[in-house]
């Protein structure tokens, strides 16, 4: 019969002192962050720690790699209170689109109950979490960590009923509804395949976005019924976009030979943002019958571009390009 340990649970005092000095430096590395995004099921990006945000100083701040959004982390190795929850609200009054994610060792009935209702009341824009923190070891083994979510926002109910608004007050086209239709069947597509590319909710437009790490950049899924392609691109937005672009472009041989096909790169001089871009031509997204080789497709080419991409556009620096035009 196998030997199997015993798990033990440990005070959350016994590793972290204080919440300043010791919890969250420790949750704000990026290994530890991973940690939290994977439950909160979202990609962050650290941007300060002890950041003032109105009156009161935010413990972290991260960007929402999704879509650029702040995300803001608010700790207590405790038991949740009245003062944290006043500063939840305060910093959602003063920033436009946030999720916010309040982090301690127990949450008080009254405390989750007032996160769901924020979430209810609350559309698209702002999102609460509610997450308690254990910490538990077998033996002498080192301390992990769990966290427990306590309270999310219902986003399956939020989106089918925004969707169903959306639709009765702005009706749709019948190329969206295709769109729509399209999108829907590569995302099952995806799931059924196991890829390792995160999905983003369907919507009725020609084109689907997914994450690749790192704000500012995505990953893009394209259809084109008037110029009959479809395509897989790689998005470099925001105001450096033109230094990133022209950092990768000196590996441009490289990267090519690791993805195994050509791209288009268009610079785009006249706009902020930059595209990397694979094209199949001579295909009619409208055409359901090919879609399954279509899906087919663009998922190979969506992991080549995440495995070729996510490691190098992670180590750029916009400041290296802006030395070596010096």
């Amino acid at each position: 019969m196998a030997d199997l340990g015993k798990l033990e649970r440990v005070e959350l005092r016994d590793i972290w002192q204080t919440e300043a000095q010791d919890f969250t430096p420790w949750l704000a590395q990026e290994e530890n962050l991973k940690v939290l995004a994977s439950v909160l099921e979202l990609e962050l990006e650290l941007e300060a720690q002890e950041r003032n945000v109105g009156p009161f100083r935010a413990d972290i701040l991260c960007k929402n790699v999704d879509d650029g959004s702040w995300v803001l982390i608010e700790n207590q190795i405790e038991r949740t209170d009245h003062t944290h929850l006043g500063q939840l609200l305060t910093y959602a009054s003063g920033l436009q689109a946030v999720t916010i994610v309040w982090v301690a060792a127990r949450f008080t009935d009254e405390h989750r109950a007032s996160l769901d209702w924020l979430n209810e009341i609350t559309d698209d824009t702002f999102r609460f979490f509610g997450l308690e923190v254990e910490l538990w070891k077998i033996g002498n083994s080192p301390a992990a960590p769990k966290f427990n979510v306590v309270s999310k926002p219902n986003d399956w109910s939020r989106s089918v009923s925004t969707a169903v608004k959306r639709i009765a007050t702005e009706g749709m086209t019948k190329t969206k509804a295709a769109q729509l239709e399209y999108w829907i069947s590569f995302r099952n597509f995806m799931i059924k395949e196991n890829s390792r590319i995160k999905l983003q909710k369907p919507f009725p437009q020609h084109y689907a976005n997914f994450t690749i790490g790192r704000a500012g950049f995505l990953l893009g899924a394209l259809l084109n019924s008037r110029q009959q392609t479809i395509g897989v691109e790689l998005y470099l937005g925001g105001e450096k976009a033109k230094a990133y672009f022209w950092l990768l472009s000196e590996q441009k041989e490289e990267i090519e030979e690791d993805l195994g096909f050509g791209l288009e790169w268009m610079e785009l001089p006249e706009r902020k943002a930059s595209r990397l871009l694979v094209k199949w031509n001579d295909k009619d997204p409208a055409n359901q019958d090919a879609w399954p080789m279509y899906h087919r497709w663009m998922k190979e080419k969506l992991e080549k571009f995440d495995s070729v991409f996510r490691l190098r556009i992670k180590d750029l620096n916009a400041d290296e390009w802006q030395q070596d035009v010096m």
